[in-house]
């Protein structure tokens, strides 16, 4: 295992020591806000204490990366494969036009989670968010699953205008009632027992990662939502 000190190291520095290493593993200690760690790569686990910088994992081909903290905005944008778990919160644009792969957040997310999330063949993006999630979740999703579990939280566990242009994938919303605020693009209801087997394996694993309990979350109210494809989202910007 290769192990970094990040400390002050300028991020240009450090990414091409993640890069060019041959190590399979590698530990980022100290990690003080260095951005792009991650970008493109397969075939390796980064294991980063401390708090990485923008854009972690963009693009990402199949590395895992296991965050023991916080994160910053746009982790895991337009990544292809692999996983990224995150023992903490992140901030704005998580998951951004992903394409493929997992992320896993413990807490919260801020706003944009999931915009633009993309599927394509066998290609299944999905974003599981074990807390909170801001404004505009999934706002123009294409494809993909998002899951909001909102552990912790007695209101809604989503902000205002959740999957605002939506028109492909499913967003699930582990709660008792439903924002109040949902487009006239999007579909709703409790999801059936063939939706809740769909998400099982993908809560089964963020209880393995953060030491929940399966049946706790699984014990609860779920709602589904999806494209109204009688009401598609270009007709907000065409004239009838």
């Amino acid at each position: 295992m290769l192990k970094i000190k990040a400390g002050l190291i300028n991020y240009k520095i450090l990414n091409e020591q993640v890069k060019e290493s041959e190590e399979k593993e590698i530990l980022i200690e100290q990690c003080n806000g260095q951005r792009y760690i991650g970008c493109g790569l397969n075939n390796k686990k980064i294991t980063i204490e401390g708090v990485p910088g923008n854009a972690l994992g963009a693009y990402l081909n199949g590395a895992d990366l296991v965050i023991k903290g916080n994160v910053q905005d746009a982790t895991g944008d337009t990544m292809n494969d692999g996983s990224i778990t995150v023992f903490g919160s992140s901030g704005d644009a998580t998951g951004y036009a992903m394409r493929g792969g997992t992320i896993y957040i413990k807490g919260n997310v801020g706003y944009r989670a999931g915009i633009h999330m993309k599927s394509y063949k066998e290609k299944l993006p999905v974003l599981v968010i074990g807390g909170r999630a801001g404004n505009f979740l999934g706002e123009y999703q294409a494809g993909g699953i998002i899951i909001v579990l909102g552990l912790g939280h007695n209101e809604s566990p989503v902000g205002y205008f959740c999957g605002t242009g939506m028109h492909g994938g499913k967003i699930y919303l582990r709660c008792s009632e439903l924002p109040k605020d949902l487009p006239s693009q999007v579909m709703v209801s409790e999801a059936s027992e063939e939706e809740m087997l769909e998400i099982k394996p993908y809560i089964e694993n963020y209880c393995e990662k953060f030491g929940n309990k399966l049946e706790e979350i699984m014990n609860n109210k779920f709602y589904v939502l999806s494209a109204n494809t009688k009401n598609p989202y270009h007709q907000l910007y065409i004239q009838n």
